[in-house]
This record gives structure tokens, C-alpha cells and sequence, in this order.
């Protein structure tokens, strides 16, 4: 894992950085790439084909975006709400930001920022598929239902037991593990600040699809930028 946990702010862009987190951690596991993406690339620019951008998203198609049309660095397109907030229920919420396609630094190129996925794919929601899926390729987006006691969680293994239904959310998972009494769990990164839950994780129970956390899986494959360009001067070559 590269990545600490970030702040989503005022818009409900879960998906966008469930996705785009564990592609920018899948980038150095595979190939040593000590990169961040951005979230705002694919928030803004996806459009329909990934949802409503601040009013919710599509996970798979988020990571079907980064094999379509790459995502660009955090340095070129640096995420649009960087005021701060306490979650869950930043007020009032924000607009989707505009596609712009062009880097906010003068010596950085939108096309050149680019970097690529091969491959969008779901993963079984049985437990031992996950735990082998980020075992070998890395963090993997999950999404799950938030109850008004997730909301307060601060440390231990998170269990619904009381509140309504919030809505939905998409983390990066990126881990899990046994405590001492036996209690299965998985280990994930949220995005609503590093003030909220242990350090901005949070553990879940594993094994009992625990709500809903094992039935939306999905990830990607990266692919760096050289392969892409070698791809494409093969393929001019063999034209000729």
C-alpha cells in the first residue's frame, strides 16, 4: 500500500476513490510506479457512462474508464475540493466539477499524464477469491451499505447492530486478519479524512458478507505507460 487515507470533502465521489487509490497502489506493487492518480480525472470526465459523478458512481466502471481512456496524475489534475471536511455528511454538497483535459501546471501534458489499465473485471464474493485477488495483484474497491453506527466507529471490528440504512459507500480494501479472539476481519482504507475511524481504516467482519462487503468486488489490471507506447510502435511498424 502507497496511499493514506484521503478526504472525499462535500461530494459523494466514494467510487471514484475507491478506484482510483487502489489502482495508483496496484501502479507500484506490480511496477514500482510511486504514483497518485487522479480522482478528479475520473470524476469529472467519465460522465454517465460511470453515474453522477458527486451524486454517486458505478466501481466497475470507474476501472473500465482507466483501460478506455487512462487516468492522469494528481499532479496534473489535482482533486477540486480541497477545503476539508468532518464525515460522514459533509454539508452542503457539492456540484460535479467540469471536464477540463487540461494539466493545472503549464509544463505537464494531459495526453502525456495519461496512465492505462489493461483489464476491468469482478471478483467472486467468496472470501478466500478476495484474500487471493489482493494477496497477488493488490487493493481491490469494494462497496458496501453505511448504517448510522458506521458512522461512529472508531476502532475494533465494525458489526452493524443499530441505526438506518445511510446509503452506499466504495473503499479501498486492502487487507485482513484474525484478532486474538478469533474474530475474522477485513482492512480497508476509507476516504473520509484521517480524523474519522482508527486513523481513517476501519475493520470489518469477514466470512459473513457483512453489509454487503463481499458482494461487490471489482478491480483492474495496470498497465505502464512504456508498454502502451511499445504497443502502439509495434503496431506502426507491422502497418508499414
Amino acid at each position: 500500500m502507497t496511499s493514506h487515507p484521503k478526504d472525499q470533502g462535500h461530494c459523494g465521489s466514494c467510487w471514484a476513490f475507491g478506484a482510483v487509490e487502489s489502482l495508483s497502489d496496484r501502479f507500484c506493487i506490480q511496477f514500482g510506479m510511486n504514483i497518485s492518480l487522479s480522482v478528479n480525472d475520473l470524476l469529472a470526465c467519465c460522465g454517465f457512462m460511470c453515474g453522477d459523478g458527486c451524486d454517486g458512481g458505478y466501481p466497475l466502471a470507474a476501472w473500465r474508464y482507466f483501460v478506455h481512456h487512462g487516468v492522469v496524475t494528481d499532479e496534473c489534475d489535482p482533486y477540486f475540493d480541497d477545503t476539508g471536511c468532518s464525515h460522514p455528511g459533509c454539508e452542503p454538497a457539492y456540484p460535479t466539477p467540469k471536464c477540463i483535459r487540461k494539466c493545472v501546471k503549464e509544463n505537464l501534458l494531459w495526453r502525456n499524464s495519461k496512465h492505462y489499465g489493461v483489464k476491468a473485471y469482478r471478483i467472486s464474493s467468496d472470501p478466500n477469491s478476495i484474500m487471493a485477488e489482493v494477496y497477488t495483484n493488490g487493493p481491490v474497491e469494494v462497496a458496501f451499505t453505511v448504517y448510522e453506527d458506521f458512522a461512529h466507529y472508531k476502532s475494533g471490528v465494525y458489526k452493524h447492530t443499530t441505526g438506518d440504512v445511510m446509503g452506499g459507500h466504495a473503499v479501498k480494501l486492502i487487507g485482513w486478519g484474525t484478532t486474538s479472539e478469533g474474530q475474522d476481519y477485513w482492512l480497508l482504507a476509507n476516504q473520509w479524512n484521517r480524523g474519522w475511524g482508527d486513523d481513517g481504516y476501519f475493520k470489518i467482519r469477514r466470512g459473513t458478507n457483512e453489509c454487503g462487503i463481499e458482494q461487490d468486488v471489482v478491480a483492474g489490471t495496470p498497465s505502464p505507460r512504456n508498454v502502451i507506447r511499445q504497443i502502439s510502435e509495434e503496431y506502426l511498424d507491422a502497418s508499414i
